[in-house]
Order: structure tokens, then C-alpha cells, then sequence
């Protein structure tokens, strides 16, 4: 029902979304001297703020057309290297000859958002690497066909795609994935698969939440997962692709992740309306960016989220030694020829430092030499994976790694 009350409310806002059209057109119409004033103004600002909230918005566009190598601009485009049902690994090939760059597997997080919202993680490596992210799917477009997808399929996704790629990849997992990318390679190291990453790279990511708990492993430990089947899974309405699959719905977890700092989401809408009405155009398309990008959302299969909360955040499976895979021991002490490299930020609140960290007491076979840690000071979750400090200190300390050993 949670899904369908939803659609209805979607549906009934339709008025409201053309009223709010109307509005912008009239009060930014050139040859209306009333489009002028401060009313016609902040007319025309709080319309525009009202429909960035209220409108449906479709997959994000990568908008990465280009980089640039060595002082030159070199087109980019995106192609399918390998399909899957659930996702696709989505390769962004440089128009460049005759480099060789380390090739990336960068693992994206299935947690409400689209892939592109690494679009900033993207465009820092593409100048010096080879990059390939996992492109997930919306779970309401996937029909009942294709079966069901949980955490042991997510593993064997990213199992697959490093088998696509051969030996000479550097795996870096993004938040959510970090305990599900360790699994993997775990899993390739045990079997001695010529496809074991050379590095892997693990950045603010739930490995082992019990190090630093914050409100996010609160909420999931504190709840038996039988009421996260009840409250937050619903199937998907008849008049999409994935009729009937049973999902954890996109609104569901951005209304939970706008529920952690509703203060500072609310403050940033008057912002964006004060630019508006200030002609501050640039402080206005940086919010639009962003915003168009965070609320634009996906459903998740309800057997992966389920799972996560499950095994990652109620049990622990993976640092108690407990986690299989297929009915397969998940060892990471099996892992001696990737170099692992764990990323924090000193101020997340959603994957605490210590979390990530973890992964070096579990790789107990691991060299030390090929062990590094970084902590990012001054920095929440997001700006681990995007803006300043990301482009300036944290990709460049990655690269160097890669580097080191490739």
C-alpha cells in the first residue's frame, strides 16, 4: 500500500506542478514589467523552489562528455561493457591512444541513489585512469523474470565484473558496497582467481559498524528485521516493468536520508530562494545540480536491503568471521596479493571512522606494506567521494596507491 499511496500522492500534485510552471513563466516573462519588481521576483523564486521539490525527475545524466589529459580536452563516452539484469558495467572510454592508465572498477552504492551521484568521484580519476563503474538498475523497471537479487548476488556481480576486466584492475568501493567488495575479493583470493584486484580501495563504508555505531547502525540494530519487512517493503504497482517485485521503494530511503539533517536541507531551499531573488545565478545552478541529482531516486530489490540490514547491520556477519557466500566461508585473511587502502572522514555521520578501518584487522595475512589508511580531516560522508578535498588530497593519495602497487 506505502507504494500506491505514494503514486496517489504523486498524481494529485500534477496541478500543482503546472501552476508552479505557469508561475516561473509568467513572472520571468521579459515583456511583463512586473517580472522586474521584488514581488515579480520572489514570485517566480518560490515557484521554482516548489517545483525542484514537488517535480518527478528521470535517471540523471552523466554530462561527462569530456576530460582533460596533458592540457588537452579529450572526449569521453559511455558504453556497456558487460550487461547484467540488475546493472550494467558502464565503461567511460577516453578518446586517447597509447596510454596506459590503471584500469578502475569504481563500485558504486545500490542504496536509493543512481550511479551518477559519483559523477564528481568520476570526473577527478578519468585524467589519469581507466574507469568502469557498476551502473545499478532501478529495481522497479527489472521485471519478476529476471529473478531475485540479494547480497550473495551482488557479490557475484562485482566478482563478475573483475573477471571482465582482467588481473590488472584496482577495485575501489564507495560507502554501502565496502563490506560487499571485501566479500568478493575474499572469495577471489581463496579461490586463487587470476582476477584478484591488484588494490582495493574501501572509502567510508560500513565494514564493521559496531567500531564507531552512529544513528544509521542505531536505527537498524535497535528494530527486528521483521519490521523493516513491514514498514519500508512494498511491491512495485502493475504499470511499471517490475510489476510485483517486492522492493525497498527510492522515496522510502531519501525521506530517511532527508529525515538526518532536515535543518539543513530546509536552510539550503531558502538559500536557493534568496539567490533567485538576488540574481545570484551561479550559488542557484549549484543548488539545482546538486538537488536535481539527490532527489532523484531508485528503487532497491527488498532481498538486497534486506540482507544488508540483516547480515552488515544487525549481525555482523562479516567481522565475526560468520558471512558466507552460497553457503561458501567468506574469509578475508585469504587476501595476500591485494594491497587494500581504507578511506574516512573525520566528520561522517553515517559510516563513523573506525567503521572502514576495520577491514585491516580482517586481512590478518595482508603484508603491512601493502596496508594504508587515511583519515580526512574536516570532512562529512559525502565529501569522502566529492567536491574539494576529494578532488585535491583524497584522489590523489588513491592514485599514488594504485601506483605503488600496480
Amino acid at each position: 500500500m506505502i507504494y500506491t499511496i505514494y503514486e496517489m500522492q504523486q498524481a494529485a500534485l500534477a496541478p500543482m506542478r503546472i501552476l508552479a510552471d505557469a508561475t516561473q513563466s509568467v513572472f520571468r516573462n521579459p515583456w511583463i514589467p512586473l517580472s522586474y519588481t521584488r514581488f515579480g521576483k520572489s514570485m517566480a523564486a518560490g515557484a521554482e523552489v516548489l517545483d525542484g521539490v514537488i517535480k518527478n525527475r528521470d535517471k540523471p545524466e552523466w554530462r561527462l562528455d569530456s576530460t582533460e589529459i596533458d592540457g588537452k580536452k579529450i572526449a569521453v563516452t559511455q558504453e556497456v561493457a558487460l550487461a547484467q539484469p540488475f546493472g550494467d558495467l558502464l565503461h567511460f572510454k577516453r578518446d586517447i591512444k597509447g596510454r596506459k592508465d590503471p584500469q578502475v572498477l569504481l563500485v558504486a552504492p545500490m542504496s536509493g541513489h543512481y550511479a551518477s551521484l559519483l559523477r564528481g568521484t568520476v570526473s577527478a580519476l578519468l585524467p589519469g585512469h581507466d574507469v568502469y563503474i557498476t551502473d545499478w538498475h532501478d529495481a522497479r523497471d527489472v521485471p519478476l523474470s529476471a529473478g531475485r537479487f540479494n547480497l550473495d548476488d551482488y557479490v557475484e556481480y562485482v566478482c563478475s565484473f573483475l573477471r571482465h576486466l582482467g588481473p590488472d584492475t584496482h577495485v575501489i568501493a564507495v560507502c554501502q558496497p565496502a563490506p560487499m567488495v571485501l566479500a568478493a575479493v575474499s572469495l577471489l583470493a581463496a579461490a586463487k582467481d587470476k582476477a584478484q584486484p591488484r588494490t582495493m580501495t574501501l572509502m567510508g563504508g560500513p565494514v564493521d559498524p559496531r567500531a564507531n555505531p552512529t544513528l544509521v547502525t542505531q536505527v537498524a540494530e535497535n528494530r527486528p528485521l521483521s519490521w523493516f519487512e513491514s514498514n519500508v517493503v512494498d511491491k512495485v504497482p502493475v504499470y511499471y516493468p517490475g510489476s510485483g517485485r517486492r522492493v525497498y521503494p527510492g522515496f522510502m530511503q531519501l525521506s530517511a536520508f532527508i529525515s538526518m539533517n532536515p535543518g539543513r536541507h530546509f536552510s539550503a531551499h531558502v538559500d536557493m530562494f534568496k539567490h533567485l531573488v538576488q540574481g545570484d545565478g551561479d550559488s542557484a545552478d549549484a543548488h539545482r545540480r546538486f538537488y536535481d541529482e539527490y532527489l532523484t531516486v531508485q528503487d532497491i530489490s527488498a532481498d538486497f536491503y534486506l540482507d544488508t540490514v540483516d547480515k552488515v547491520f544487525q549481525r555482523h556477519l562479516l567481522p565475526k568471521g560468520e558471512l558466507t557466500w552460497r553457503d561458501q566461508k567468506v574469509d578475508p585473511s585469504a587476501i595476500t596479493e591485494t594491497a587494500l587502502l581504507t578511506i574516512e572522514g573525520e566528520l561522517d555521520d553515517i559510516s563513523a571512522p573506525g567503521q572502514t578501518l576495520a577491514a585491516h584487522a580482517l586481512c590478518s595475512n595482508l603484508a603491512k606494506s601493502k596496508q594504508e589508511h587515511y583519515l580526512q580531516k574536516g570532512v562529512g560522508h559525502y565529501g569522502i567521494f566529492n567536491g574539494r578535498r576529494w578532488r585535491e588530497q583524497i584522489m590523489p593519495t588513491i592514485s599514488a596507491f594504485m601506483h605503488k602497487h600496480a
